[in-house]
């Protein structure tokens, strides 16, 4: 057992000892399914605390030939999988983390020779007996050492792309570190697997890649890996019963992240949660922004600031509810290449910051957690005006409950006001201004836009959560150069409120339009308490 080949099974035994351990063994039935075809080139990018090193820990433990591991595996998924026994402890195991070499050196060059020698060093203390033809050239100790074991490798590298994360501007320490890992892995018999984890997808160069021959696995495409890309809503469920914790504040934290996961079968949608967020909540039975502790909203601030192509105007919409178009195909898988916003916030949906809805192409703020970061971020920049009104909401959401109809409109015509961009043109633009100015609703509603309901969809409905039912609920429609009174109006002849028959506790209708003419916003309010047969 080295420290880098074959290192034994420690890690992988301590997330097994671990209060909360989720199965996620069936990984290892895919990488199966590719080893030793063309298909076995894996790069896995998801954000930070996203379960990356726990993955490569368990196809350590499982494929080292060096120890028997099947005891670790007798109650997991993938224990019952035909081909479990057939690649359980068979291979050869590299498995590296990129971060601590970069971290320990001063250059790509040193960082590179440091990792060489380390990993020759372990294959000839493994190997004694193997005759090498040139002990100082890598590569070629790895084809002796094949040639000689009949044994192929698998490797397994993590935290790949921290290079591209460090070395940010330097482009030629991008090409070598590239370079070294193209002839070190491309076209090599002895590689029955190379599996990468990272932020980043691989960084383009051109029309081209130089790990070409990698099937990428990332936020904005997982293939058949979503499952696997953090805590689905039902493990997210299960642990929430099993520590008493309210479910609905859990969805309302944490999830939001939306992955389709393509198969041969068919494509399935997931809400993922983040692992840490989860994990921490569950052990401190408290609800709270776990995830962005382990990075500053600095981070985040660095690419919202930048501000090209009215990327300033996008994230308003996000803040406000909105989903916003982007194209991702552009994004050339570094941090400081930026053609357009769509870079910068495809960059955001690899870091974990927003979502992408591949089925409409666009993007979103997945949660309360990460919206709480934008908060963060922007209220140490010149936005002033936002931090106003989100800080508003609050007085605003008051004046809601209080059935205050003209304090309500006074505050929508505040943020109209403060938020230069959401110049109005029709409805829509009418409601990011009303979600925006309601913004310290997410505490306590869940925030469903078009409600289904009736003969049509509600514009705008606050559902309490479980853990708020002392709120009212409230059903809002949004009227442009009508009437507040003809909105209340429809909300009763459309028959939206049918849609919460089965709702107990106060209900409150709200109209509200918006006159070009005056540039102001009334508003009516009326109270029904439920149910209502």
């Amino acid at each position: 057992m080295g420290s880098f080949l074959n290192p034994g099974t420690i890690e992988f035994e301590e997330a097994l000892n671990s209060e909360i351990y989720i199965d996620k063994s069936g990984l290892i039935e895919i990488t199966n399914a590719v080893l030793r075809t063309q298909q076995k080139f894996m790069c896995i990018s998801r954000p930070r605390r996203f379960g990356k090193s726990m993955a490569a820990n368990m196809l350590s433990a499982y494929y080292d030939r060096s120890v028997n591991s099947e005891h670790l595996f007798r109650h997991l998924r993938i224990h019952g999988i035909p081909s479990f026994q057939e690649h359980l402890n068979q291979y050869d195991v590299i498995k590296i983390n990129m971060q601590d070499f970069l971290s320990s050196t001063h250059s790509v060059h040193e960082m590179l020779k440091k990792l060489q020698k380390y990993l020759i060093f372990d294959l000839q203390e493994q190997y004694p007996h193997v005759r090498l033809r040139d002990e100082t050239d890598f590569v070629q100790v790895m084809k002796d050492v094949f040639s000689y074991t009949k044994c192929p490798f698998i490797i397994l590298i993590d935290e790949w792309d921290c290079l591209f994360r460090e070395y940010r501007e330097d482009k030629e320490a991008q090409r070598q570190y590239l370079d070294f890992l193209r002839n070190w892995l491309k076209d090599k018999s002895y590689i029955a697997l190379a599996y990468m984890t990272g932020i980043l997808p691989i960084k383009k160069y051109g029309t081209h890649s130089a790990l070409n021959m990698f099937t990428e696995y990332s936020m904005t495409d997982p293939g058949d890996l979503a499952e696997f890309f953090g805590f689905t809503e039902s493990e997210v469920a299960t642990l929430c019963q099993k520590y008493s914790m309210n479910f609905d504040e859990a969805k309302a934290w944490y999830n939001g992240y939306q992955l389709i996961s393509h198969s041969k079968a068919s494509d399935h949608a997931y809400s993922m949660y983040s692992p840490k967020s989860v994990v921490e909540s569950m052990l401190r039975h408290k609800f709270g922004p776990y995830w962005n502790q382990t990075e500053t909203y600095e981070a985040l601030k660095v690419y919202i600031q930048m501000n090209m192509d009215g990327l300033k105007d996008s994230i308003i919409e996000m803040l406000a509810g909105s989903n916003v178009p982007v194209n991702t195909e552009t994004f050339s898988n570094d941090m400081t290449t930026f053609a357009s916003k769509d870079d910068v916030l495809t960059l955001l949906v690899h870091l974990g910051y927003l979502t992408y809805h591949s089925t409409t192409e666009s993007v979103a703020i997945p949660n309360r957690e990460v919206s709480k970061e934008y908060v963060n971020a922007i209220s140490t920049m010149d936005w002033p005006e936002v931090i106003r009104s989100i800080q508003a909401s609050r007085e605003l959401l008051n004046a809601l409950w209080r059935q205050n109809s003209d304090a309500v409109a006074a505050g929508i015509d505040q943020a109209h006001q403060e938020i230069s961009i959401l110049q109005y043109n029709d409805e829509n633009s009418l409601s990011c201004t009303i979600s925006l100015a309601f913004y310290f609703a997410r505490e306590y509603y869940t925030i469903v836009w078009e409600l289904p309901s009736g003969k049509g969809f509600a514009d705008l409905c606050f559902l309490p959560r479980k853990s708020h039912i002392d709120k009212p609920a409230a059903v809002i429609e949004l009227k442009w150069e009508q009437s507040a009174e003809g909105s209340i109006e429809q909300i009763r002849r459309q028959q939206y409120i049918q849609s919460l028959k089965d709702y107990h506790g106060n209900l409150l209708l709200v109209g509200i339009n918006y006159d070009r003419k005056t540039k102001k916003h009334t508003c009516k309010i009326e109270k029904l308490t439920y149910p209502i047969g």
